[in-house]
């Protein structure tokens, strides 16, 4: 049996970092939540260091709300140096941070953003593992709701293979919890984690709006003017052949949910 760790949670009341901090609960380990709620702010810094005292990893679960470029380049960037130079300070041994599957081949967006997280996480003094997971089950229903014009959700043409933020919080536990002083690299390659099929985000959306009871028809679009719009359309967002792949489905995932989480307010949302 795995002996007891203090682990620290960044975002750890998100989509993500909730899970984990339950996963590392369940497994006996004690969990220090880092969230603005609980008084830590990983931008200021401000009550960084108490929270990282006596601290042997750190799970990043932490991000920015909105999906824009700029914003989540500077919260990533920002989050990253203060992490790992508190964490440092603290004698924190390994930091396991969750990415995007496809954040290195995108040039614009959130995702683009990913990739520079990913770097600028690496850059530190303490050993990092990043994990990239596909789209989580939980972001589609925002999605729709950002797509939705009157009666009409328009969604972008897009391949992708859906994951529940609890199957990747689990793949991240694991990691931060694993024997030895420093993650094993596999030879440098980035893990990563995807749901158990492909699928396409219209056809998901179509499932989500016929449990919904509205009365909506969801719209597949490409945008010529999105420079990645044929990474999206050609699986650029896809697990590799090594990804682990894991349940539920998003049908499974929306019937435990309850299954009626369909956006109803008309017109865009900036999340």
């Amino acid at each position: 049996m795995q002996s007891a760790r203090k682990i620290a949670v960044t975002g750890a009341t998100g989509r993500v970092g909730r899970h984990v901090v339950d996963v590392l609960e369940a497994q006996g380990h004690e969990v220090v939540p880092i969230s603005r709620s609980s008084g830590v702010d990983l931008i200021t810094g401000e009550g960084l260091a108490a929270a990282l005292a006596g601290v042997e990893s750190v799970v990043d679960a932490a991000t920015q709300p909105l999906n824009d470029q700029d914003a989540a380049t500077a919260f990533f960037t920002t989050s990253a140096h203060n992490l790992q130079e508190a964490g440092a300070a603290a004698g924190v041994q390994r930091i396991v941070a969750v990415s995007i599957v496809g954040a290195d081949r995108f040039t614009g967006g959130f995702i683009a953003a990913s990739a520079v997280h990913e770097r600028a996480m690496s850059e530190g003094p303490i050993p990092v593992r990043i994990l990239r997971a596909t789209q989580f089950h939980e972001f589609v229903p925002s999605m729709l709701e950002w797509g939705r014009q009157g009666d009409v959700i328009y969604v972008p043409r897009m391949r992708t293979q859906l994951v529940a933020a609890r199957s990747v919080a689990e793949a991240l536990a694991g990691l931060a919890t694993v024997s030895g002083s420093e993650p094993e690299l596999d030879g440098g390659a980035v893990p990563e984690i995807g749901g158990p099929r492909e699928e396409r985000l219209a056809e998901i959306a179509r499932l989500l709006v016929s449990r919904g009871g509205e009365s909506l028809r969801v719209a597949e679009v490409s945008d010529p003017a999105d420079p990645d719009h044929e990474l999206l359309e050609n699986g650029a967002l896809l697990p590799g052949p090594d990804a682990t792949l894991a349940g539920p489905t998003f049908e499974e995932w929306l019937e435990a949910e309850g299954g009626t989480r369909v956006p109803v307010r008309a017109g865009g949302s900036s999340g």
